[in-house]
């Protein structure tokens, strides 16, 4: 059996982890040095408790999420919760505006939690929370590399009610962890902690339909605060969260439909799934022929479209320098059940069995987006996900096998 050490304030590096009530500054936990076997420690004795685990036994994958305010995140994160099972939900008995999401399998954090500065401060010094200064990077790429370790960590809150930074909260290691926010991808020490990375890139246009919707329903903000609020975060958006979609894997792009001319509302919607060649464990999906271009109308006697109708595309493309392939959906669906008709024509979706596709759309299909490429190309990529996490899974369960046998 192999030996583990428990260092007073715990390495990252160190084989071992240990949590208890008194914190370092990391927000880790400090306590003398033990040695035990592989295993689980547990002890608890008033205030004087600690939970040790090795990180040898560790399997968290670790996915990125990036996009801007009001993008859809957190609709993502239920589709991709979803098809995972289970309904993500605030951890139990918790802070009721914690931001964090957890299930069976994963655990969603929001990068907001690492906010250095609170509303107040942010405004004192003149600085939008997309600005690097008003974030704790330091931080954000200690915990997270720790909990993709098997460290348990104590996380900040950000209160988005009150904009003040609550007290933190216990974050154990989950299978999948998301970090979903502005900046996953803006800090390399944190960028190359990905298992994969996706990109919400939301045309302006688009963007400010959804934040207005958002914004004025769910946080009774005026119309005219939100477009001060989306010309103030113009500048810092183009210098930092943008330039962050050309490291990821995936990239949902969002942006007006072609199929009406001159349509800027958003309502019909086009988008496009560009996915990066060479991604480990992930296959691009293709429609009919893998390298191919083909535009295809799907609607007729196997699928009812009304006015504008529904285009697929699917082709070869470069993105910043790198091979990826695209598929497109311009229009909507008119009833969801029959996206089986398109889900056939797909492939290298990773789906457990046929169908697979169009029965989560249609569970989930009040969520916004079930009509259109949105919802749609974000349940292909929970899929991939998933299959990128068995097989990474299953990769690190070969390998003490394989290092036996040397």
């Amino acid at each position: 059996m192999a030996i583990c050490a428990v260092y007073s304030t715990p390495s990252l590096h160190s084989p071992c982890s240990i949590s208890s009530p008194t914190k370092t500054h990391l927000g880790f936990h400090q306590r003398q040095v033990i040695f035990f076997t592989s295993g689980r420690i547990r002890r608890r004795s008033g205030t004087n408790s600690f939970e040790v685990s090795c990180s040898g036994e560790a399997k968290t994958v670790v996915i990125g999420l990036a996009a801007d305010s009001g993008c859809g995140k957190s609709t993502f994160m239920r589709r991709l919760t979803s098809v995972f099972g289970g309904a993500a939900e605030p951890p139990k008995g918790g802070n009721p505006d914690s931001n964090t999401l957890i299930s069976d399998t994963t655990t969603v954090i929001c990068l907001d939690d690492y906010h250095s500065l609170d509303r107040t401060g942010r405004k004192e010094k003149g600085v939008t929370a997309l600005d690097p200064r008003a974030n704790d990077f330091d931080l954000m790429y200690e915990q997270v590399k720790a909990l993709k370790e098997g460290v348990a960590v104590e996380k900040p809150i950000y209160n988005h009610v009150s904009g003040l930074l609550d007290p933190p909260e216990l974050i154990k290691p989950p299978k999948i962890l998301v970090i979903e926010g502005l900046h996953p991808m803006y800090d390399q020490r944190v960028r190359d902690l990905l298992d994969f990375s996706i990109y919400l890139d939301i045309s302006n246009e688009v963007k400010f339909a959804w934040k207005i919707q958002r914004d004025m329903a769910e946080r009774g903000h005026s119309l005219e605060s939100i477009k001060a609020s989306i010309e103030a975060r113009k500048p810092d958006f183009d210098a930092y969260i943008d330039p962050q979609k050309k490291y990821a894997d995936a990239v949902i792009e969002v942006l007006p439909t072609q199929l009406i001319p001159d349509d800027n509302e958003g309502k019909v919607l086009r988008v496009r799934l560009i996915m990066k060649e060479g991604v480990k464990y992930f296959s691009p999906v293709y429609l009919f022929d893998e390298g191919s271009t083909i535009s295809w109308i799907p609607c007729g006697r196997k699928l009812t479209c009304s006015y504008p109708g529904i285009k697929f595309f699917y082709g070869p493309e470069s993105y910043f320098s790198n091979e990826v392939s695209v598929l497109e959906m311009d229009g909507q669906f008119d009833r969801l059940d029959e996206l089986i008709y398109v889900e056939s024509h797909l492939s290298s979706l990773s789906t457990k069995f046929y169908g697979e596709v169009t029965q989560q759309m249609l569970k989930h299909a009040d969520f916004p987006g079930s009509n259109n490429g949105t919802g749609l190309f974000q349940t292909i990529v929970g899929l991939k996900i998933r299959d990128l996490y068995e097989q990474l899974i299953s990769e690190k369960a070969a390998a003490p096998a394989e290092a036996a046998k040397v």
